[in-house]
């Protein structure tokens, strides 16, 4: 019954597929997308190697929620990585971090809440009620800072 086939005929739309059938539901949906970006960065008052000039092949995960529109998209991942590449890799991506970021020591705490923000502001007037989830920055391969929605309001 679900052995593999090769398909003869292309579902076409409005024939096999009728438009009010692209939307299969009215649920939150979330979706991710990762990116990496390398940079250049030391912390302030701090005792320990990062206390020196070093650098990071960082990773960036984002948690986008949203409810799906009419075609049943939350968020296109192509525009998730558009707002990636122009409004927050270009402060970050083989850059100094000290210098491109707002005055602060940049840990990967510290940058995990300016990245959310940053994402958090492009998407709130999205038509689809996206929002941000989470984001994970990964520092190293097994080192990590999150931001989550919940923890973003004020405690």
């Amino acid at each position: 019954m679900y052995g593999f086939t090769i398909v003869e005929n292309l579902q076409k739309i409005d024939q096999d597929i009728k438009r009010h059938e692209l939307k299969y539901h009215q649920k939150r949906v979330l979706v991710s997308k990762e990116f990496t970006f390398d940079a250049a960065h030391h912390l302030h008052c701090y005792e320990g190697k990062c206390k020196n000039l070093h650098g990071h092949t960082y990773k960036v995960i984002f948690g986008i929620s949203g409810f799906v529109d009419d075609i049943g998209l939350v968020i296109d991942f192509g525009d998730i990585k558009y707002i990636w590449k122009e409004q927050i890799e270009v402060h970050l991506d083989h850059r100094y971090l000290n210098d491109t970021l707002p005055n602060m020591n940049t840990t990967a705490e510290n940058m995990v809440v300016w990245i959310y923000k940053k994402m958090e502001d492009t998407l709130k007037d999205d038509p689809n009620k996206c929002r941000v989830e989470f984001v994970k920055l990964y520092e190293t391969p097994t080192s990590y800072a999150e931001a989550r929605r919940e923890w973003m309001t004020d405690e």
